[in-house]
């Protein structure tokens, strides 16, 4: 057997990878830039569609994080036929103040980044290290206004909350080194306390255009996600890795393809690649994930794994892998509004951390706005 299936998705019309980021704007070992710094891992994995999920708020690793990863995913899609891309929200200073925001509340972010023509929102806020930065609940007064307004619109909203447990109980040296250890109660929430925020969101929200992000890490509790989905009809979960996610699947084979096949029109694909000219690993994430769901193969997988795959129906891969997304999104990426987008780079331009990107960024609004 091949290490790679040739063609990535033999049986699935339209591949649509639903979950990638842009950390980068610049690689320095070849200058390659991000412009186009996609399009070869759209060409070799066959990949009809991508969606780009910005993160312009966070911890700065690998790089920088601030409102330029929301312009910089506005000119990919701009200049990249079939790119979607969700914009994320900004904060002029950590933990966030309302005060210092009166002219960019979570609202009118919400109202700039739609007028761009983002296709969505994507929401950091619920993992532990950014949620404590940001010092708010995400079931607070602060985040109710913004919620109810994308639940009115149908805005789709891509959302990481909580982490693997084992970030809280037994986090590896790599996942200390990132910042993803949580074990200090007097700091972080507990991951009981986040789900019960997600819960008290949607009990609040009930018809959120929301999908959780990395199977709201229940591959091992999956009855809570089987609760959630049988409540929220307009919930979704994607399954993006978390390597603990398909090692979870893997454990109890029969109930998650009984649980797919009952969801099927729930279940989104990602892989949580990032722009890079090293792309094998999101080749790698592409072959995984089609083979567990399509094939009974045995594969080599996450952490040095091996995973038994669960041979679903083409008709439940064809959704998981496009469908249910185009469903989400529609099959055409809204379209940049140019004037908008030169007004949202000079309003936040300030806010750029990289002074030399903010000169790059200068000269892509006179070449291309």
């Amino acid at each position: 057997m091949a290490k790679y299936l040739e063609i990535p998705f033999p049986t699935v019309e339209n591949p649509f990878d639903g979950h990638i980021h842009m950390h980068r704007w610049q690689y320095k070992e070849n200058n390659e830039t991000f412009i186009h710094g996609l399009e070869e891992y759209r060409r070799v994995c066959g990949l009809k569609y991508i969606a780009l999920a910005s993160l312009p708020s966070g911890n700065p690793i690998p790089a920088p994080r601030d409102v330029s990863n929301n312009i910089m995913c506005a000119f990919y899609k701009l200049l990249n036929e079939n790119t979607f891309a969700y914009g994320g929200f900004i904060y002029p200073s950590y933990p966030a103040n309302e005060a210092e925001m009166e002219n960019m509340s979570l609202v009118t972010q919400l109202d700039e980044l739609m007028e761009i023509g983002f296709d969505g929102i994507k929401m950091l806020e619920g993992k532990p290290n950014l949620y404590v930065r940001v010092g708010k609940k995400l079931d607070s007064s602060f985040f109710d206004g913004v919620l109810a307004k994308m639940e009115k619109q149908g805005t789709y909203i891509l959302m990481h909350a909580i982490d693997p447990e084992e970030f809280w109980s037994n986090p590896t040296e790599e996942n200390i080194k990132k910042g993803w250890c949580y074990g200090d109660k007097s700091k972080y929430p507990t991951s009981g306390e986040l789900y019960n925020q997600i819960d008290n969101i949607l009990a609040k929200h009930p018809n959120l255009n929301l999908c959780l992000a990395h199977f709201f890490f229940c591959s091992e509790k999956p009855e809570k996600l089987v609760k959630m989905l049988d409540t929220y009809k307009n919930l979704a979960i994607d399954i993006t890795p978390g390597g603990e996610m398909y090692i979870g699947f893997d454990k109890n084979p029969e109930y998650f393809k009984d649980f797919f096949t009952k969801y099927q029109d729930r279940i989104i694909f990602g892989t949580d690649m990032d722009y890079s000219p090293r792309i094998e690993g999101g080749i790698w994430l592409c072959d995984r994930q089609y083979r567990y769901f399509a094939t009974d193969e045995t594969l080599d997988s996450f952490d040095d794994h091996k995973i038994k795959g669960i041979k679903m129906d083409n008709e439940v891969v064809q959704k998981i892998f496009s469908d249910n997304l185009i469903k989400k999104l529609g099959d055409k990426p809204k379209e940049i509004n140019k004037e908008a987008l030169k007004r949202y780079i000079e309003k936040y331009k300030h806010l750029i951390e990289d002074k030399e990107l903010a000169k790059y960024i200068d000269q892509l609004a006179k070449e291309y706005l």
